[in-house]
């Protein structure tokens, strides 16, 4: 049993209600969102094969610098230029087409609270919602250009139709055919992966779905599955078959390529408990009380798709963050439905220990920027300055107020905070929020000078407007480097493994070490430091003696 008081007034169960959440939703997804450039990773590279899109480059085949890249479908970079198509006269046109991952997020918070809703009762839903936000791994990613967010909505999508069957088989089955069919035009046979056996396992091995309404309906599901999935793989041959041959063999080559090995299974452990806190120990806690209705409906679907989305984590071999999206929509459903029977001890402890750790990592923030503007604590600020060497604070003093405002409003916010089942997944989202909100106030113009690729890449476009080379060719250049060059450029210089180059000018992304080994029959035109510390990069454009 938990101790329950009521809102003390109309405004309070507005703000702790409905309202008050959904409010909650967009001011965690938006802030961080936009306001930048693209930073170097997924950002800038998802973001370019969106731009590629809004030049006419391309429709059915995503193309990087004009390269095709196989990982994923076209469906989140349509909503990407869309996005961008809508709000670019607003906005600049990478923060408008980054809209789309907040949107995506927004979507797949929702279907997650739906499905909970469906599996568990309407008491479950703000707990679905809070834990959703509250997901330690998604805080960057649902604030930048990220496909994988797309395909976490479309899983927890099909996870909502699926739980519909019971009630209404029609509608329901359509709705998770549909989001099979949009997973793989999202993410290719990853989607397929992660969404179309799990309406193959509710046919033979959930009771509530055997029956004769809900296995035809769900037979129509299947169909439109199916059948949607083939469509753009058929417009590809229609149009590209060569494409199609090219996308077949990257995407089915890359998986499964190089799965973990039984010595790497630790560091995948520490990953996902650091990604997915505080999901799985209330997650574990409901499978335990349920241990004698796994088979049902409420534990075997949420149960079988995060099985689903460990197999391909493993088979996938990656220690990528966003590789552990998909784990996501699956453990808050279970975590969503653990919430209401966690004992009263266990409860107030969540409660206590997220108030505790947010009021720690907002400290940590605020000494990182005090590094910043006072140069206190010295060693943070020495460490600081090694990782970025050239960056200036601008504005401290109404970051300071504004900063100041987010905390206050945070204290009261959980001073207030009636006490119920939902007291200690709201303090966990409440704080997740307050973290992010108070990172995007402080921190983000230095997180933004050592992620951000447009400085290098005018002063490139300076020496380059300088020497007027009819050729560039390009070595050690990885997707970040190659989208920012023909984003802020217009560059898409030719790759090239040695300085065997019939080009004049030869662009080098070196490190120290190579750094003293200057290419023989070349001499350096140009060079720049970017960041410092671990992250330093240094690229030289080099003439041909």
């Amino acid at each position: 049993m938990h101790d329950r008081t009521l809102p003390r007034s109309a405004f309070e169960r507005h703000l702790y209600g409905a309202a008050g959440l959904t409010l909650l939703v967009l001011v965690y997804l938006l802030p961080g969102a936009i306001g930048h450039d693209p930073w170097r990773g997924d950002d800038i590279e998802h973001f370019a094969v969106t731009h590629a899109l809004l030049r006419g480059e391309w429709w059915l085949v995503p193309t990087l610098a004009g390269e095709p890249v196989g990982a994923f479908g076209p469906f989140h970079y349509w909503l990407s230029a869309l996005f961008a198509t809508l709000l670019g006269w607003l906005l600049p046109v990478h923060d408008a087409a980054r809209l789309a991952t907040p949107f995506a997020a927004a979507f797949a918070t929702l279907w997650i609270t739906r499905c909970a809703a469906r599996l568990y009762g309407r008491h479950t839903r703000a707990a679905a919602a809070l834990l959703t936000i509250g997901t330690l791994g998604l805080a960057v990613h649902v604030h930048e250009n990220q496909p994988m967010i797309t395909l976490m909505a479309l899983q927890a999508m099909t996870l909502a139709g699926l739980a519909r069957i019971p009630a209404q088989p029609l509608k329901g089955s359509v709705q998770a055919g549909l989001g099979v069919a949009l997973a793989f035009l999202t993410a290719g046979p990853t989607g397929v992966l992660l969404t179309l056996p799990l309406l193959a396992l509710a046919a033979v091995a959930v009771p509530e779905i055997r029956t004769p309404r809900a296995s035809g309906a769900l037979i129509l599901g299947l169909s439109i599955a199916v059948g949607g999935s083939v469509l753009w793989p058929a417009l590809i041959s229609m149009s590209q078959p060569e494409l199609l041959d090219l996308w077949w063999s990257r995407t089915w080559g890359a998986f499964a390529s190089a799965p973990m090995s039984r010595a790497e299974l630790p560091r995948l452990f520490e990953t996902l408990g650091w990604f997915l806190w505080p999901l799985w120990p209330i997650a574990l806690w409901a499978l335990w009380r349920a241990r004698r209705h796994i088979g049902r409906l409420p534990w075997l679907l949420p149960l079988a798709a995060l099985g689903m989305a460990l197999i391909w984590i493993h088979a996938n071999g990656s220690f990528s963050a966003a590789m552990m999206l998909p784990a996501v929509p699956a453990l808050a459903l279970l975590a969503a439905g653990g919430v209401p029977t966690l004992r009263r001890g266990a409860a107030n402890a969540f409660d206590w220990f997220a108030v505790m750790t947010f009021g720690l990592f907002a400290l940590l923030i605020w000494l990182g920027w005090s590094a910043q503007v006072a140069a206190w604590p010295t060693g943070l600020a020495r460490s600081l300055e090694r990782m970025a060497p050239e960056f200036v604070l601008q504005g401290s003093g109404g970051q300071a107020v504004l900063g100041g405002t987010i905390m206050l409003l945070w204290v009261a916010l959980v001073w207030r905070l009636p006490r119920g089942a939902d007291r200690a997944p709201t303090n966990w989202a409440l704080g997740m929020t307050m973290l992010w909100c108070l990172t995007v106030t402080l921190l983000l113009p230095w997180v933004d000078h050592t992620r951000n690729y447009r400085p290098m890449a005018e002063s490139l476009g300076l020496a380059l407007a300088q020497e007027q080379p009819s050729c560039v060719a390009a070595a050690h250049l990885d997707l970040s480097h190659r989208a920012a060059l023909d984003y802020y450029l217009g560059l898409r210089p030719e790759l090239v493994r040695s300085p065997d180059t019939r080009c004049q000018y030869l662009l080098v992304q070196d490190d120290d070490e190579r750094l003293a080994r200057q290419p023989e029959g070349w001499l350096p035109a140009w060079r720049y430091r970017h960041a410092g510390g671990k992250r330093l990069e240094i690229f030289t454009l080099y003439r041909r003696d």
